[in-house]
C-alpha cells in the first residue's frame, strides 16, 4: 500500500453521524455546481469536466471517510465504464485498491473484542500497517509458524448501516447514474442483499470453501485456504497469496502464452460456476485476482456471490445462442420472464425493448459464438460501450416509468462485463468453452 494514503483513527457508526457526513458531502457538491454556473456565466463555452472532477473528489472523499456500502456502491459503479463520467470512474475506482486504511489502534481494538488478545499476542508477527484497503474492510499480513498469512478485517459499523447508507446514497446515486426512481429502487433491493451477505464474514468463509473445492479440478488456479482457529463475526484468515495484481504484472510484459493461460484459466472458473454450479463470485473487480510467479491465476475474496435461479439461467442464455430458433411467443414470453416488457407497455414499447435487449444479450454473447475469442479485439469492447451510450441517452429509457429487466440480471450482467474487461486487460485470447445446449 502507498505510504500517501493516511490512515483513519475513527470511523463515523452512528445513523446520525453518517448522515451527517452525506449531509455535509451534498452541501459540498450543490456548492460546486453554484460556483460550476458562475463561472459559466463569465465563459459560456465551459464544459462539465472541472465540475466533474471537484465532484468526484468531494463525494469519494467522503464515502472514504464512511467506507461500506457506500463506498461499494462507488467502486462498482467504477467497473463499468458507461456509468460514470470518466472523472467519477477514475476517483471511484481507488476504492479497489487504495481506500484510507484504518489506524492500528483501532485494529487492536476488533481483535480484543473478538479474541480478548492483539494482533501480535494471537501471531508471531504482524503488519501494523494495512496491506490493502478497501470498502467493506483491510487486510494485514502475518506469520504464524512457517505460514504466511493474510488476515482480512472489516471496519467497524459496516454490517449495522448497509440498509440505511444505502438510503442516504440514493440522491447521489439518481444523480449520477441517470436513472428513473422506480429502476433504482429495484436494484437497489438486489444490491443491499448482497451487501448484507457481503458483510457477514462466516457466510463467506463456508462459500469460498464450498467454491473452491468445487472448482480445484481447473487448471492454473490456486485457492487460500482458511484458518477457523484465527477467524471470527469480523475477521477472516487464510492463506496469503503472493503474485501481482492484473496490471502489475502486464507492466512486465508477460508472452502472449502467459496472458492465455492466465486469461483460460479465468474463463474457466467462470464457465463452470455459472454453467455448473449456478452460483458465481461476483465481484471480478481487478483487487481479487492474483497473478503468482509461475503464471498460476489466485481467487480471493469471495464475499460477492450470486446464486442464479435456474428459471433466470434458462431463459437469459437462451437469448445468447448463435442461432436464435425460438418462435414468436416463445421469445415473448421469456422476455416477460426476464421483466424486459411488461402488461404496462404499448405495442411500440414492446417492440423496442425487446429489440434492445436482444441486441444487448447478443454482444454480451458474442464470445459464446467462437471456439476461440481475441479480447483484444477493442472493436468488440467499443460496440458495448456504443451500446451503453445509446441506452444511457435514449428518450424511450429516459421516459419509462418503469424498471428494465429482472433484478437477478444486475450481477449477472456485471460479473459477464467484469470478466471480458479483465479478460482485455490481458489481452488474451481463449477459447470460449460452453454448455452442450449453447452450442
Amino acid at each position: 500500500m502507498s505510504d500517501k494514503v493516511k490512515e483513519q483513527g475513527s470511523i463515523p457508526v452512528s445513523k446520525v453521524q453518517r448522515a451527517a457526513k452525506f449531509i455535509s458531502t451534498g452541501a459540498k457538491v450543490g456548492g460546486n455546481y453554484v460556483k460550476h454556473y458562475a463561472k459559466k456565466m463569465v465563459n459560456p463555452s465551459l464544459n462539465r469536466e472541472e465540475l466533474h472532477q471537484n465532484n468526484a473528489s468531494d463525494i469519494y472523499n467522503s464515502l472514504s471517510e464512511l467506507k461500506g456500502s457506500a463506498l461499494k456502491v462507488a467502486q462498482m459503479m467504477s467497473m463499468d465504464k458507461n456509468l460514470l463520467p470518466r472523472a467519477y470512474q477514475d476517483k471511484f475506482s481507488m476504492a479497489q485498491y487504495t481506500a484510507p486504511p484504518l489506524s492500528y489502534p483501532l485494529v487492536v481494538k476488533t481483535f480484543q473484542k473478538y479474541f480478548q488478545k492483539t494482533p501480535e499476542q494471537l501471531f508471531d508477527t504482524f503488519s501494523r500497517s494495512a496491506i490493502n484497503a478497501a470498502s467493506i474492510g483491510q487486510v494485514h499480513q502475518a506469520t504464524q509458524g512457517d505460514k504466511t498469512l493474510a488476515v482480512k478485517i472489516q471496519y467497524p459499523g459496516v454490517a449495522d448501516s448497509v440498509s440505511s447508507d444505502l438510503r442516504l446514497v440514493r440522491p447521489f446515486a439518481l444523480r449520477l447514474l441517470n436513472m428513473n426512481e422506480k429502476e433504482l429502487d429495484h436494484y437497489m433491493g438486489e444490491v443491499e442483499e448482497r451487501l448484507l451477505e457481503e458483510t457477514d464474514y462466516q457466510l463467506e468463509v463456508t462459500r469460498s470453501r464450498e467454491i473452491s473445492e468445487a472448482c480445484m479440478h481447473i487448471p492454473n488456479l490456486r485457492f487460500p485456504r482458511y484458518y477457523d482457529e484465527y477467524s471470527a463475526e469480523r475477521i477472516i484468515t487464510m492463506d496469503w497469496i503472493a503474485g501481482k495484481h492484473i496490471k502489475e504484472w502486464m507492466d512486465t510484459n508477460p508472452s502472449q502464452e502467459a496472458r492465455n493461460k492466465v486469461g483460460q484459466a479465468l474463463w474457466d472458473f467462470y464457465h463452470h460456476q455459472v454453467h455448473n454450479l449456478n452460483q458465481v463470485h461476483a465481484d471480478p473487480h481487478p483487487g481479487n485476482f492474483i497473478i503468482q510467479e509461475d503464471g498460476t491465476l489466485g481467487i480471493i475474496d469471495f464475499g460477492c456471490v450470486k446464486v442464479i435461479p435456474k428459471d433466470f439461467y434458462t431463459g437469459y442464455f437462451s437469448l445468447i445462442k448463435k442461432d436464435l430458433l425460438i418462435n414468436e411467443a416463445e421469445l415473448n414470453q421469456i422476455f416477460y420472464d426476464l421483466e424486459f416488457i411488461s402488461d404496462k407497455d404499448t405495442d411500440v414499447e414492446k417492440a423496442f425493448f425487446s429489440a434492445i435487449f436482444s441486441e444487448m444479450i447478443s454482444l454480451l454473447g458474442t464470445p459464446f459464438h467462437v471456439e476461440k475469442f481475441d479480447f483484444s479485439d477493442n472493436e468488440f469492447f467499443n460496440q458495448i460501450f456504443q451500446l451503453g451510450d445509446r441506452i444511457a441517452n435514449d428518450k424511450m429509457f429516459r421516459k419509462s416509468n418503469q424498471a428494465r429487466g429482472s433484478r437477478h440480471g444486475l450481477y449477472v450482467n456485471r460479473t459477464y462485463f467484469g470478466i471480458y474487461n479483465l479478460l482485455n486487460q490481458l489481452q488474451a485470447e481463449v477459447v470460449t468453452t460452453k454448455p452442450a445446449w449453447l452450442t
